[in-house]
This record gives structure tokens, sequence and C-alpha cells, in this order.
């Protein structure tokens, strides 16, 4: 299979000269990875006609040759200094830069080092509107991710039971997700019992877990620096028909979703058709975020699949669909899939069980 990096940093050429500008300074180390293959926490990738050249430090000297496809510059100091030097050498007058990625006085001295007559110019989320459509090889090592991840879940759910803390529970998850070969979860492991279930964004305490409580459990794997991203709720003790009937709803409403997962769909619409199937039960109130968003390199990519009109499906994007019910007092309930947006329609890759498990206490 072709490398692909030297036709992504064509590609990205080509959008710069929409923006008038002939080169780029790449910092965002995601996309930095994307166009050189540099996995180091320092670097800036400059990207020009005349080729591209990753500027690091001297602790990447042996990585930096190793993983890189472009030439690489060692700074004994501060690498802005000298990729503004490389800047002048080759009498660029723009550079693009990812606007968002920076802080305000980070701009300024980038643009004070570069001097005149050099323009820095904004380019935001140019990198990552390429990174949206994933190729085949993407796709695949996604697919890695998610099956690692499925399997860290069953083999962690064997382990749980009450007098665990969450935290202890995170701990044995992300332990199947490293013995399985992972480098690491992609985010901080979600692991919430009882009423804390109802918290969307729950980090792992020290509560112990408890016979006839909710366990929701949102966790992902990165491999080879691809991420993959899972939700599921299981009950401690056989669950009341209150967590039944919560469970059915947005279950009902995550495969709603899924079935309007196809090219052309607008992203407001796979969110709009979970929602709607919520609000027949009374439930939509209580959903309070997003139906999903794209992941690879990073968990959290475009497009963001919400209620805002931002955008259309394509082949080759890979989203998450994860609806949720959050109740003060009760706990909350959310599934969540990894899907392929395919040619003809939808691929779940997520091959973990939507059944309402249950612990037995």
């Amino acid at each position: 299979m072709p490398d692909p990096r030297p036709e992504r940093r064509a590609r990205l050429l080509d959008l710069l000269e929409q923006h008038k500008a002939g080169a780029m300074a790449v910092t965002h180390l995601p996309n930095v990875r994307y166009l050189s293959g540099f996995t180091g926490s320092n670097g800036v990738l400059l990207v020009t006609q005349r080729g591209a050249r990753l500027f690091t430090d001297p602790r990447y000297d042996i990585q930096a040759s190793q993983e890189c496809d472009c030439s690489t510059k060692i700074c004994a100091g501060p690498v802005w200094p000298e990729l503004a030097k490389e800047v002048r050498r080759q009498g660029l007058t723009a550079l693009a830069m990812e606007s968002d990625k920076v802080s305000h006085d980070q701009w300024l001295a980038s643009a004070a080092e570069l001097g005149k007559p050099v323009r820095l110019k904004r380019a935001k989320g140019l990198v990552e509107g390429l990174r949206v459509i994933k190729s085949a090889s993407e796709i695949e090592a996604i697919r890695r991710s998610v099956r690692l991840n499925s399997k860290a879940f069953q083999q962690a759910l064997g382990k749980i039971r009450p007098g665990m803390t969450e935290i202890q529970v995170a701990a044995e998850i992300d332990y199947r997700m490293r013995r399985l070969g992972a480098e690491g979860p992609a985010f901080e492991t979600i692991v919430a019992a009882g009423g804390r279930s109802a918290l969307p964004h729950a980090r792992p305490t020290n509560q112990q877990l408890k016979a006839n409580q909710l366990l929701l459990v949102d966790m992902g794997a990165s491999l080879d620096g691809y991420c993959s991203d899972m939700t599921r709720v299981v009950h401690l003790g056989p669950p009341p028909a209150r967590a039944r009937q919560l469970y059915d709803a947005v279950l009902e409403a995550q495969l709603a979703s899924i079935a309007e997962v196809k090219p052309g769909a607008a992203c407001a619409q796979v969110d709009a058709a979970g929602r709607r199937t919520l609000r027949k039960r009374g439930l939509d109130k209580f959903f309070t975020h997003s139906t999903g968003h794209g992941l690879g390199l990073e968990i959290h990519e475009g497009p963001r699949i919400g209620r805002k009109p931002e955008g259309v499906l394509r082949p080759g994007m890979v989203i998450t669909i994860e609806p949720g019910v959050y109740l003060r007092g009760f706990g909350g309930i959310r599934i969540e899939d990894t899907v392929l947006v395919t040619e003809t329609g939808v691929e779940v890759l997520t091959s973990t069980t939507k059944e309402f498990l249950v612990i037995p206490t």
C-alpha cells in the first residue's frame, strides 16, 4: 500500500492555494502526525511547495528520523526561530498557521519572529478537514481499535462486583486494554454508578458499587494512534421496570439515529431521529448533549452530529452515535457505538451486545 503522507500534504497545498498561502506551519500534534508520522510531544511541521520539514528538539533526533518521511531539523533551542529562518531562506511571503490551535500571544510572537515581508495567515481547520474522510488503512486501524475496546470491556465485565470503587473498575478496564495491546485509553475512562450515572462526563471516584445500581461505562482504546469509543450501561442485580423502560427508550433512539446514517444525510437529521423517538416518550428534555462526533487520531473530530446544520455525511466518515437520558437522583443511560459511513449506508463497527446486561450480586 502506498505511503499516504505525500498525498495528504499535496491536498493540503491545494487548499493553501485557495487561502493565498504557499506554505503552512502545522503545530497541532495530531495534524503533525497525520502529515508526517511524527508522534513526539514537540514538533512543528513546515509544509511548502519544496517539500516538508519537521522542526523538533534533540530528544526526538532518532525518533523523528525513524518516523518521518520528510527531512528533519533538530533545534538546540526553541524551534520557531529555526523555522522562521527556513521560511525566509525559501523566500516565502505568506505562511499559514493553525490560528485555532495557538494563543493570541503565540500568534503575535510567531509573527514577530517571521518579520517582514512574511505575512502570517489564519488557517483554521484545514488539516482537520482532510482528516474527516478516513482512508482504507485508517478505517482498518479504527476497526482494530474498536475490536480491542470491545474485548477489554468483556474481560473487565467479568471482574466487576459490588464493593469495588468506580476508580477500581476504571483501572481494571484500562489494564485490560493495555494487556490486549492498546497504547492506553483514548480518553479518561468514565465509570459512574447509581445516581452519578446521570453525569454524562462523570469522573471515576472512590464511591463503592452497590447492589441494585446502574453502572455506566464509557471507554475507548488508542491503538496505533487511532481511537475507539463505546458506552454501555449494566445493572448490578436485576433491574427495576423503570430502568428497563429507560434503557429500551435510549436503545430505540440510538437505532433510529443509526438508521439515518448514509451518504448525503444531514448530521442534524441523524440527531433529530433519536430526539423524535425520545420525545414520544417525554424524555427528549433529558437528552442534554449532541448525538455523536467523528473520531480518528483524536477522540473528538468532525463531523459533529448535533442539532445545528453543520454538514452532511460522506463515505469514509467514522462517527459515534450515543444518545442518552439523564435523570437527577435516579441515574443515566447512554448507549454508544462507533459506526462507519459506507458508500451505501452504515456499518456498525462496535460488536458488543446492546442487551441490558446484569451483573450478579
